[in-house]
């Protein structure tokens, strides 16, 4: 997957300015940076974008409870990452089966 997509989606929905050109990792890297900035100063604003992006609450305690020694920053970055490429894979399938409509049948 390309990751011009995600970057514009996740800049839009964190409200972060992730460069154009960056690596999946240092995706990640950088997100898990902001998320442990808002746990630690701006929580309410956290659980908001959580709740946006639709990340799985019971998912999230699951890992939390599985790997307590990990960083919450990483755990949360890469399911905001996970959430966030099935919801452009989503877009572009329901895309592709758009294309596939006559005009006849399209309302």
């Amino acid at each position: 997957m390309d990751n011009d997509e995600l970057i514009h989606t996740l800049n839009k929905e964190l409200s972060v300015e992730l460069p154009e050109k960056i690596t999946y990792s240092d995706i990640h890297a950088k997100l898990a940076i902001h998320f442990n900035h808002l746990i630690k100063n701006d929580f309410d604003n956290l659980i908001a974008y959580l709740y946006r992006i639709d990340v799985s609450e019971q998912k999230l305690k699951i890992l939390l409870q599985q790997f307590p020694e990990e960083d919450t920053g990483n755990i949360i970055a890469a399911l905001v990452m996970e959430r966030q490429q099935q919801k452009i894979k989503t877009r572009e399938q329901f895309s592709q089966r758009d294309n596939n409509i006559t005009e006849e049948e399209k309302w």
